[in-house]
């Protein structure tokens, strides 16, 4: 039996990123300062920061208007490599 596929996104969409990492003004400018790079003139009061408990961390979570796979891929991947970000979702 064949497995289901996946489903397709149909771009562009709006697609929610979560931005999880240590909290701070630099964690927020970061994903400000990326976002803007890939997804240019976005909706920045489609931002939310939740707390953790302690304090310690945030999730941001940013609404884009995605355009493909490969705007969203190289998006994750600038997340990715600060030492800020713990995961991308």
């Amino acid at each position: 039996m064949a497995e289901p596929e996946t489903p397709k996104i149909e771009f562009p969409c709006d697609y929610p990123v979560k931005v999880l990492g240590k909290a701070g003004s630099e964690l927020h400018a970061l994903v400000v300062e990326v976002m803007e790079c890939h997804a240019p003139g976005f909706d920045q009061a489609r931002i939310t920061v939740r707390d953790s408990r302690n304090g310690t961390f945030q999730a941001i979570t940013v609404t884009i208007t995605a355009t493909g796979e490969s705007q969203l891929q190289a998006l994750f991947d600038d997340l990715k490599v600060s030492p800020l970000v713990q995961m991308v979702l």
